[in-house]
């Protein structure tokens, strides 16, 4: 099992990069950048390039509305290359309160397109001349929708790999279905081991019967913050906020992805509860309704048994690679909770 965790993407991030050379040195095996509406993850991810030798590096994710396929597919062929072949290229739909209302496009269609955006980025890296004749996209553009000039045309550069990794963030039965078809490793959120078959099993199966054998096995990539001891356990209330943000202010009545996961789960009057808050204004409210069972099992946060025998059920549901947040007070604590989680999990 892989170790990772995502960099913070607001707010220090040099101070951070600047930590991720220890972080390395205890084990960690990839680092995700977040692009949400803060500053852009390529820039950075660069950087990290620049500043580390081992550590893979993946978009935590790239939304697929605010660039060209083409350009995702240049974008993750550059990093690729100046990273030495340590890049993988997370893609997702985010949502419509960002995508609509910061990027000003319209989120229609979030499966077909990502069908397509994936085919497109595997033939510009495999370098055949771009074309595509798509529902969403068509390249060359044809005469009467501009110029009529376009040309279909193949990177100038040779990446160093014609098959970068893709990662697929995703929790809807269809979106997951088309992951394990098509993408080498899947990234859900708020995973919960022992619901994770019940709720996804059925989407995974599905795709996995399409998946070509060339891609492998699915890469499935789980979150979780992580504290270490017998003290620890006050530290799941730092997970309400969020959880609540998701469930219940990511979207509108009806259209939020995270309060369906939760309805799936099991939590159906807790979602509700938790969504009718969060949409009144009433945050702290909605936080507390969040059930403790759902936070702890989506964590490693308790002694040792505990958090080892969460990692037993994370390898047992077919989790591949986990990203932690380690919750130390400080830097050296993080790095021992990166070097423990490590030996736990080999």
């Amino acid at each position: 099992m892989r170790i990772g965790m995502a960099l913070k993407y607001s707010g220090g991030f040099k101070e951070s990069v600047e930590e991720l050379s220890d972080y390395e040195k205890a084990g960690l095996d990839i680092v995700f950048v977040a692009e949400a509406y803060s500053f852009d993850a390529v820039s950075q991810m660069g950087y990290i390039a620049a500043r580390t030798e081992r550590l893979e590096i993946a978009s935590g994710i790239l939304p697929i509305y605010s660039r060209t396929p083409a350009l995702l597919a240049m974008t993750a062929a550059g990093l690729d290359y100046i990273s030495d072949g340590r890049f993988t290229l997370g893609l997702g739909a985010s949502g419509p309160q960002v995508i609509e209302g910061f990027h000003g496009v319209p989120y229609t269609a979030p499966l077909a397109r990502t069908r397509e955006v994936i085919e497109i980025c595997r033939k510009v890296w495999r370098r055949e001349r771009l074309e595509h004749d798509g529902r969403h996209y068509t390249l060359p553009l044809p005469p009467g929708q501009g110029t009529g000039l376009g040309k279909p045309l193949k990177l100038i550069n040779h990446p160093v790999r014609a098959r970068i990794p893709i990662v697929v963030a995703a929790i809807g039965p269809k979106n997951v279905e088309l992951t394990a078809e098509l993408a080498e490793g899947w990234e859900p959120i708020f995973y919960y081991p022992e619901k994770a078959a019940d709720v996804w099993g059925p989407s995974l199966v599905a795709g996995k019967d399409r998946r070509d054998p060339e891609l492998g096995e699915l890469d499935v990539i789980a979150q979780a913050s992580l504290a270490i001891g017998d003290d620890v356990a006050g530290l799941l209330e730092f997970g309400r906020p969020m959880a609540a943000l998701y469930i219940g202010g990511m979207g509108a009545k009806g259209k939020n992805f995270y309060n369906d996961l939760a309805r799936r789960y099991g939590y159906e009057k807790e979602a509700e509860q938790i969504q009718d808050l969060y949409l009144e204004g009433q945050k702290d409210a909605a936080a507390a309704l969040v059930p403790a069972e759902l936070l702890e099992n989506m964590s490693l946060i308790g002694s040792e048994g505990f958090v080892r025998d969460r990692v037993r059920a994370l390898k047992d549901s077919g989790v591949t690679t986990l990203n932690v947040t380690p919750l130390g007070r400080t830097h050296e604590e993080r790095v021992r909770l990166i070097e423990t989680i490590k030996e736990i999990a080999e």
